[in-house]
């Protein structure tokens, strides 16, 4: 495989890099191979791990907004 070496990346860069690195459980390296990877090749079929996809997934607010209110309960029989 070959290798790339970036020069002169702004601090700000690096420490944001960085920050989504540690985020995503994974390296700077890894994180940088990730980004890379999908701004030229594009995500393709491979979806990242669970924790990746759960870590995409917005935030929709509190659990009480899907309860289920007693009208619609149904008895089962198991």
């Amino acid at each position: 495989m070959a290798q790339l070496i970036v020069r002169k990346i702004e601090d700000q860069v690096v420490a944001r890099l960085r920050e989504r690195a540690a985020r995503r459980g994974v390296s700077t390296e890894e994180e940088h191979r990730r980004i890379l990877r999908e701004a030229v090749i594009g995500r393709g079929t491979d979806h990242g791990s669970l924790k990746d996809h759960l870590a995409r997934m917005p935030d929709v607010g509190d659990d009480d907004a899907f309860e289920r209110s007693e009208a619609t309960l149904r008895s089962v029989d198991l």
